[in-house]
């Protein structure tokens, strides 16, 4: 099949590996943040951590986006939801503030990884550590990967991270409740059109000019 040419079956791996990567540190993030508020169920379930191990799902983190992927049907994938407790959240925030503080952690921690990922590559290029172009294509698609992530889960849509923001700005709404009960399938169907790719315009334009500055500066 020409799918599986080795140029197809080594940029799988890359991507792949990057998903996993990425999907570690969004979901640590809502872990680690919910822990500081107060909440022992992420610590008690082992999820505190930046084992792939403990976030990926068989099905949402390496099955799922490999067959969109050779199938070019879109891109999409998940790794194993956080699960938090918002009453143990600390009585300072109310439940809703501080899921809205949860949730808004997977993306930020996305978004910090580029800023690593960048850092590394600004001191690798200037040093003349980089040799070969398979380096920079690792690093080009993480970087897009990540803030496809970032600007993703930012809409305003359960089971997204953005969707709290809906909850927040709209508590007991008659919407939330329906996003919440249907949102993954509305997804998914929007994942098959070019709806998705429209709504994030936004990640591929903002991916492209970051890493035009930072190939220049890297001098690569």
């Amino acid at each position: 099949m020409d799918l599986l040419t080795p140029d197809n079956i080594r940029h799988a791996a890359i991507y792949l590996a990057a998903l996993i990567l990425s999907i570690t540190v969004h979901e640590f993030g809502h872990a680690w943040v919910a822990t500081r508020l107060g909440d022992p169920l992420p610590a008690a379930q082992g999820r505190v951590t930046l084992s792939p191990r403990a976030h990926i799902d068989l099905i949402g983190t390496i099955v799922l986006p490999l067959v969109m992927f050779f199938s070019h049907t879109g891109l999409l994938g998940w790794g194993r939801p956080v699960q938090t407790n918002r009453l143990a959240y600390n009585r300072r925030l109310s439940p809703i503030a501080g899921h809205l503080l949860v949730s808004l952690a997977g993306p930020m921690m996305n978004l910090l990884l580029v800023g690593v990922a960048s850092l590394v590559l600004l001191l690798a290029g200037r040093m003349e550590l980089i040799s070969g172009a398979r380096f920079v294509e690792a690093y080009v698609i993480l970087v897009r990967l990540n803030f496809v992530l970032f600007f993703l889960n930012l809409l305003p849509m359960p089971p997204l991270d953005g969707g709290a923001l809906l909850e927040w700005v709209m508590p007991r709404s008659a919407l939330v409740f329906f996003l919440a009960r249907w949102g993954f399938l509305i997804l998914l169907a929007l994942s098959l059109t070019p709806a998705l790719g429209i709504l994030l315009t936004p990640a591929y334009v903002t991916s492209n000019a970051w890493l035009s500055v930072l190939m220049r500066a890297a001098g690569l």
